[in-house]
């Protein structure tokens, strides 16, 4: 995979990229080469501003009309892909490895020429097939030349000259490429791991490994190591805000409150969406910081259905010592949810004006909740629309 710049999304359409099916005669070792195309196209795409479906979004397309993944698909069969995920424009294609004749047994060694096409579903239309052709050891350049075609396809105005969407991606080795695309398709946890950590072994530039695994150690509360990941991938990558976010978490857990109020509010400057803003008054009000009320009412005024924002907006309130206020945001969480037990004891403080005395109120320390789901393309789809309104 090639790391990319990421930029905030422009372009309002929603482009599904699905594996590129594998038409090498007696090669299926080579199916990871599809998911490696389309992961590349995706990736790229995105950074340049356009909504493109994850993988997984894609795979489950596939798996809920009984289709096969990675496999040939009818034109007919890429239009119900494009109507169930809802996506404007689909990607698709083959590819086909030719072996060199003195390599047929080891397979190390040959050509690759991969074939794409671009369905609009807006208009109805389907393009001209567009190819590229080389050895299998340029595949990072081979699926840089594909990306910029098919966004200079797709989005004119936000391709840049072919050089300067090259220039600003490290080809990756082949094998450190293999084994991370291997690593996203095994089903066994530990062998995930293995086939990452083989990936950030053999090209330290790679940062997509580094990503996976700082989610790995995140979901076993292995807070540091994940944070040692994740403190490696740098802005270009695609994953690079994703990635913030899980770093914040990592470090909020782990203790460090400073270092994580530093990573969300970089994300905010960006993507002033709530989880960002109640995360980043977590930290703060993990520190004692003043602003945590102000950043906790961005994110419950964003979504006030929210009972996580009104929860912590009341406990940021209630140590404020601003009861009645307090006491309303605890009412919101209790008609949501009467058996939130530490809400319903918190409007009982604020009702006697009873406020937060430590050490004596250890119980109601540290109290906030987070949110660990990060939605930043639920955002810009709705900047977008937004946009178009106007």
């Amino acid at each position: 995979m090639m790391a990319l710049a990421a930029v905030s999304p422009a372009f309002a359409d929603t482009t599904a990229v699905l594996a590129f099916w594998n038409n090498s005669k007696d090669q299926p070792n080579l199916d990871w080469i599809g998911v490696s195309i389309a992961e590349t196209i995706r990736e790229s795409l995105g950074s340049r501003g356009l909504l493109v479906l994850d993988r997984d979004e894609t795979e489950d397309a596939v798996h809920r009309l009984g289709l096969r993944s990675r496999t040939p698909l009818s034109e007919a069969s890429v239009m119900k892909i494009g109507d169930v995920t809802d996506a404007e424009q689909v990607i698709f294609g083959t590819f086909e490895f030719a072996p060199e004749d003195n390599a047929r047994a080891a397979g190390l060694s040959g050509s690759l020429k991969i074939s794409a096409r671009v369905l609009d579903r807006r208009k109805m239309h389907l393009s001209p097939e567009f190819t590229e052709s080389g050895a299998l050891e340029d595949l990072a350049t081979l699926q840089a030349h594909l990306a910029w075609r098919a966004l200079a396809m797709l989005a004119p105005r936000l391709a840049p000259p072919e050089s300067e969407f090259r220039s600003v991606r490290a080809p990756i080795r082949l094998d450190a490429e293999e084994n991370y695309v291997r690593g996203l398709l095994a089903r066994d946890p530990a062998q995930k791991e293995r086939f990452f950590l083989q990936a950030a072994r053999l090209d330290p530039r790679f940062s997509h490994p580094c990503y996976q695994l700082g989610q790995i150690h995140y979901r076993r509360k292995e807070y540091k190591e994940a944070a040692d990941w994740l403190q490696k991938i740098p802005p270009e990558d695609p994953h690079y805000r994703e990635g913030q976010f899980l770093l914040g978490l990592a470090l909020y857990q782990s203790g460090d409150f400073s270092g994580a109020q530093k990573e969300f509010q970089m994300i905010a400057a960006v993507v002033p969406i709530g989880e960002i803003w109640n995360n980043l008054a977590a930290a703060e009000s993990r520190r004692n910081l003043p602003q945590a009320v102000d950043d906790f009412r961005k994110a419950a005024e964003g979504d006030p259905a929210d009972p996580l924002y009104q929860f912590n907006l009341g406990y940021a309130l209630w140590k404020k010592g601003d009861f009645a206020a307090a006491a309303e945001n605890f009412r919101r969480v209790l008609n949501h949810d009467p058996e939130d037990t530490m809400a319903t004891l918190l409007l009982g403080r604020c009702l006697k004006q009873q406020g937060y005395h430590a050490p004596a109120d250890e119980r109601l320390s540290a109290l906030e909740r987070l949110k660990t789901v990060y939605e930043e393309r639920a955002y810009w789809q709705l900047k977008s629309v937004l946009g178009k309104s106007q």
